[in-house]
């Protein structure tokens, strides 16, 4: 699979969970639709959408609800995209979403791998393919980021590395939709800053193609840490997005 295709896959497939075509996202001019439910859009998203904001880095498409639809088209027309996604002018946005009982909740930065870049790396520790029949007993705090105990039946593949018998690192994949596993990976504390993170990554990310998907990550703009392992890893940027939900379920993350 190459870069091109994998860029494609993401593209439809955020086309098809925002209502638009991948000549939207892709355009370079910013465009608000409808949003719609979608069969076949990542198993952890709420569809239709209140005020979901996605660019690949030309443009956005705003995939709104009705009643917010021509502020959110006023505001992706006014403002630079790269902008559109931060203070100052993302205060606009979020004045006009809280007039309405919403918020700005979720903002993050999604990569895809770079078939150039992924390479096996050598963290000085034994990695071990695991299954979803090896995860029962590793729905524990530590390995939170790694797998989701609350869709247990997405987590399919993933990459331990091993200190003797001791997992001290652990990237594992959902299968968020049918053509796109999401990568998520845990060290434990006493062991981070020795490679092991980037190692179990992109081995995990080299396991996920060969099965003909395509491995993603995500992180939020804030984690240098989590966003410098995903360029160790063989990961580029290729996607952002702003997901706005309800005051009360913002309210709830805060407490």
């Amino acid at each position: 699979m190459t870069n091109r295709e994998m860029l494609y896959t993401a593209l439809k497939q955020s086309a098809l969970e925002l209502n638009c075509t991948v000549d939207d996202l892709t355009s370079g001019k910013s465009r608000a639709v409808i949003s719609r439910a979608a069969e076949g859009a990542r198993k952890y998203l709420s569809l239709p959408f209140y005020c979901q904001l996605v660019s690949y880095g030309s443009g956005i498409v705003a995939s709104v609800n009705e009643e917010i639809y021509a502020d959110a088209k006023a505001y992706i027309e006014k403002y630079a995209p790269e902008h559109c996604f931060e203070t100052p002018n993302m205060l606009v946005l979020q004045s006009a979403l809280e007039r309405r009982g919403m918020s700005a909740c979720f903002m993050a930065e999604y990569w895809l791998c770079d078939t150039e870049a992924i390479r096996p790396l050598d963290c000085g520790y034994e990695l071990r393919l695991l299954t979803a029949e090896d995860f029962a007993p590793l729905y524990t705090p530590q390995w939170s980021n790694a797998l989701c105990e609350k869709r247990k039946e997405l987590d399919v593949l993933g990459i331990g590395a091993y200190d003797g018998e001791k997992l001290v690192g652990f990237a594992g994949c959902s299968a968020d939709c049918e053509s796109m596993w999401q990568i998520g990976v845990d060290v434990l504390p006493e062991y981070r800053r020795r490679g092991i993170a980037s190692a179990v990554t992109g081995r995990l990310a080299a396991e996920i193609t060969a099965r003909g998907k395509v491995p993603f990550y995500c992180c939020a703009w804030s984690n240098v840490a989590s966003a410098r392992n995903a360029i160790r890893a063989g990961f580029r940027p290729a996607w952002v997005e702003l997901t706005a939900k309800s005051a009360e379920y913002t309210a709830d993350m805060n407490k």
